[in-house]
């Protein structure tokens, strides 16, 4: 009785949810590969290299940021380990300009019709791009439907399982047949096979869809990882930090500071390096070592340096964030498919 009502619901809910998944699911796969088209617009855009020579100091690189845009004012600039990329600086989540390194001037690293095909495709996989105050509603119905998704996959998992656990049983639902005696019998059979070997994807990339849409996933999972208790130990941590003395008043080139973490055995091979714009009177500055694809969280580190010795004043990886954060960074991307 049981597993006939579960398949009765299991089939309306994909019948009624279905075109809202099938458009999520195709912007989704086509999003993934969202970071690669970038990264190949931008690539084609890199200084060439009988054009690259002395480069200027990330100062200079900084007053002429400020001369080209003095507002918004940025918080960072990235670096990549590419004689002929920019010198990204970045304010806020979308603001901020890309410079030669050489010379100074503005690059434009992006193209204006993939950008905006790209944000077309975001917003459609988001709220299906309507505007204004129905878009909160449209969050809600793809959200909803999401979270039938994740009810197809698991309740999927359960009427996959025969009703006799036998091995003959298991072995005819994972693989195809010679032959079938109609089409309907192959189909059927076809949603099996594909359906499990799909079921663990499929839901880590739904449920993770969840967790963005909705607190209480994002709540579940802390709890299922013990999160909660790992955050308070990470806070503890944070605070037992010493602060640095500054001497004689003066500071270190930024150029050196960013050579002195490179120097150091835990940058070997980096890709990025995000370095945080310190005030005028900080005394630390803090740099992000980035060996992945800028989506693999695990793979990214932060170095704190003195900015008056370069000394390494902490190194803080991607264990030592509270688990909360590890997992709200895990969950973004494996959602995207680019953590892995």
């Amino acid at each position: 009785m049981f597993r006939s009502i579960l398949f009765w619901t299991h089939l309306v809910c994909g019948l009624f949810a279905g075109i809202v998944i099938f458009t999520m699911s195709l912007t989704g796969v086509l999003l993934t590969y969202e970071r690669q088209i970038e990264s190949w617009v931008a690539e084609s855009r890199y200084v060439p290299t009988s054009e690259q020579g002395e480069r200027l100091a990330l100062e200079a690189l900084i007053e002429r940021q400020a001369e080209l845009q003095p507002e918004p004012q940025p918080s960072s600039v990235i670096l990549t380990n590419d004689p002929g990329a920019p010198a990204s600086f970045r304010a806020g989540r979308r603001g901020g300009m890309s410079l030669n390194p050489y010379s100074g001037e503005p690059m434009a690293m992006s193209s204006p019709a993939v950008d905006a095909t790209l944000s077309w495709l975001t917003g459609f996989h988001r709220w299906f791009n309507v505007e204004g105050e129905n878009r909160a509603l449209a969050r809600q119905v793809t959200g909803v439907c999401n979270v039938v998704f994740l009810f197809l996959v698991l309740s999927g998992m359960y009427l996959w399982l025969p009703k006799l656990w036998k091995r003959v049983s298991f072995k005819a639902r994972l693989w195809f047949r010679k032959e079938y005696p109609d089409s309907k019998s192959r189909d059927f059979h076809w949603h099996h096979i594909f359906g499990i070997w799909m079921a663990v994807p499929l839901f880590a990339v739904v449920y993770t869809g969840a967790v963005i849409s909705y607190p209480w996933a994002a709540n579940l999972m802390y709890s299922v990882f013990g999160a909660e208790q790992a955050a308070q130990q990470g806070s503890v941590a944070e605070s037992s930090a010493v602060e640095p003395v500054l001497l004689n008043g003066t500071f270190l080139p930024l150029d050196t500071l960013v050579n002195t973490a490179l120097a150091q055995p835990s940058a070997a091979e980096w890709k990025r390096l995000t370095l945080t714009l310190p005030a005028a009177t900080d005394t630390r500055v803090q740099l992000e070592i980035d060996h992945g694809n800028g989506a693999q969280a695990h793979l990214r580190h932060t170095l704190v340096l003195d900015r008056a010795s370069g000394e390494l004043v902490e190194r803080r990886g991607f264990a030592d964030q509270p688990a909360t954060q590890r997992l709200r960074g895990i969950a973004r991307f494996l959602h995207t498919g680019e953590v892995l």
